[in-house]
């Protein structure tokens, strides 16, 4: 089985997230940030990874240390359940349309992290939720999983369209990528053999 249970607790933040990998995309998400919340769910479902996140953060002050965290830990823990990468195919790409939003994201879970990102959100704020931490959030996921990242919006106006498409063409890239090749399942996809660390 390819899960895992981790735990982070800092001044800022306290967070308990569990990761099954072959689930069927069910979540339980509360981390006191309305957005956040949806995108997650979002993603579990269209990655179908069981994903459940408590997160207790400052958001008194701002949702930053929340959503930075938050994707830490989701890194730590895509990295953790991975394992040895056996068999997976390691590579995703999505294209996305959300309304008059279209999204592609491409990754490679190569163990070299990576984030390429071009979007522009025009809108600052969704609820209590800053959009400029979109960002910031995908940064600590593929810094901590090891995944060279691209996200890319080709085109798009609504903000929460955009982000929408960002965070299910993500889960649908990551899919592919952790899917198990049934022909070559004792192998590396790496014709070096490895997947550098």
């Amino acid at each position: 089985m390819r899960n895992c249970k981790l735990e982070r607790r800092t001044k800022e933040t306290e967070i308990k997230l569990q990761i099954e990998l072959d689930g069927n995309g069910n979540s339980e998400i509360e981390t006191g940030i309305g957005f956040l919340d949806h995108m997650l769910t979002l993603f579990s479902f269209h990655s179908g990874i069981d994903l459940k996140i408590n997160c207790k953060g400052d958001i008194q002050v701002d949702a930053h240390h929340s959503v930075e965290d938050i994707g830490i830990l989701l890194g730590k823990s895509i990295k953790q359940a991975l394992g040895e990468k056996k068999g997976i195919r390691r590579y995703g790409n999505c294209f996305l349309p959300m309304d008059e939003s279209l999204v592609q994201t491409t990754l490679d879970i190569s163990g070299r992290p990576f984030l390429v990102w071009n979007v522009t959100l025009q809108t600052e704020r969704l609820g209590n939720y800053e959009t400029e931490l979109t960002e910031e959030f995908f940064r600590a996921v593929a810094f901590q999983s090891g995944i060279t990242l691209h996200v890319n919006m080709l085109y798009g106006k609504n903000t929460h369209h955009i982000i929408e498409a960002v965070f299910k063409s993500f889960g649908r890239s990551l899919k592919q990528a952790i899917q198990i090749d049934e022909k070559r399942k004792n192998e590396i996809m790496s014709s070096k053999g490895v997947i550098e660390e």
